[in-house]
């Protein structure tokens, strides 16, 4: 029996992980991921500012794999009623499959913008955002377009980069609705943006963009000349999934025996409400998926066949965050249950968070380096 794992992003390596703690060794697993890494995407916004960090966020598969096949390849269809996925390197069948995916900066069709920014989805990005303010004229503008939780965060490092190295720059945060971090909850809203004004970051709502040109952003109400663009506007599906993010239930299953996971689908969950793409979902429904994975195996196993009547059912997923986090440059936003707060007890909170994640999938010493940096930050 094969379960193929696409993606090694937060839901995929956490997934294959699980599976190789659950399953005998009889139980072939696959991973492919398009790079022999894995990147700790939430903090990729300090590489801005610590290009040193890059390496701590970086996580060698090979390392913290335990008996999983690693396939360095990219993914390019998925066909979920064949159970078989396309690579750029061959075909890869299964007979349980989970697409991990991940998304893609989404730009909406909106003329000259992927033409002129720079998303922030990967290394060599947070590279050229970095060389590139840093070659500004003296007081340029640079504009970060959407102010969802990866928004607010490149803003704040931007200014806080800006802090440290005597420049002047003015850092502005557009959102297009009427409140920062906008899919969160009110109390959490406002403290972000009071904790995002206080470290110099201009922001402004209900900025709706209409296009962009290599010096200007024009919005629904005036235009915004611009040294730099950076874009975090949103998300789409990935091109193995023609751009869509599907729609899936709480068993997070796609179709036949492939699950979709992690920031490639929108999840309604068992209480019917929509899941927010985010780290701690992804790792939330990978344990889920792993459940339902591991009752599907041992059932095949003990012959049950394939026959999907007689197949026990897929966990049924319930997403219930603690809380959120968010850092603006060296502070932070946090919400435990109803409370929210900002300071040294937030980014101390988000540092732990942090290097709890990479001690759950095995990167001890990266868990470790992070946790030294922060003190030594502060």
């Amino acid at each position: 029996m094969r379960i193929a794992v696409l993606g090694a992003g937060y839901a995929g390596l956490t997934l294959a992980r699980q599976l190789e703690k659950r399953l005998p060794e009889s139980v072939e697993i696959v991973v492919v991921n398009d790079r022999p890494d894995h990147l700790v995407q939430h903090e990729l916004h300090r590489v801005v500012r610590r290009p040193g960090l890059a390496d701590g966020i970086t996580v060698d598969l090979a390392d913290v794999l335990d008996r999983a096949t690693l396939r360095v390849a990219r993914v390019t269809n998925v066909d979920h009623e064949a159970s078989v996925a396309e690579l750029d390197d061959g075909t890869l069948s299964y007979d349980v499959g989970a697409v991990c995916l991940g998304a893609e900066t989404a730009f909406h069709d909106l003329p000259g913008v992927e033409e002129h920014a720079t998303p922030l989805k990967r290394l060599p990005d947070a590279a050229r955002i970095r060389e590139e303010f840093l070659n500004l004229a003296a007081g340029d503008r640079v504009v970060v377009g959407g102010a969802g939780l990866s928004g607010v965060q490149i803003a704040g490092e931007l200014a806080a980069l800006a802090r440290e190295e005597g420049i002047d720059r003015e850092v502005v945060l557009l959102e297009r609705l009427d409140s920062v971090a906008p899919n969160f909850p009110a109390n959490f809203q406002e403290a972000v943006r009071e904790e995002l004004e206080a470290r110099d970051v201009v922001v402004r709502t209900s900025a709706a963009v209409e296009r962009a040109t290599d010096d200007a952003i024009e919005l629904d109400t005036d235009e915004l000349p611009y040294g730099q663009l950076v874009w975090t506007g949103g998300i789409r599906g990935p091109d193995a999934l023609s751009g869509e993010r599907p729609i899936v239930p709480d068993t997070l299953r796609l179709g036949g025996d492939t699950f979709v996971l992690g920031d490639a689908a929108r999840v309604t969950d068992a209480d019917g409400a929509a899941v927010p793409a985010s780290a701690a979902a992804a790792v939330r429904e990978a344990r889920s998926v792993a459940d339902s994975i591991t009752e599907i195996a041992f059932h095949r196993q003990d012959g049950g066949g394939n026959d999907a009547l007689f197949e026990p059912r897929p966990e049924r997923f319930r997403f219930d965050a603690p809380g959120w986090l968010v850092s603006v440059g060296d502070g932070a936003v946090a919400q435990v249950g109803p409370t929210v707060f900002r300071g040294p007890a937030a980014k101390a909170l988000k540092t732990s968070v942090g290097a709890g994640y990479l001690s759950s999938v095995g990167a001890i010493e990266n868990a470790a380096g992070l946790v030294r940096e922060e003190l030594a930050g502060d």
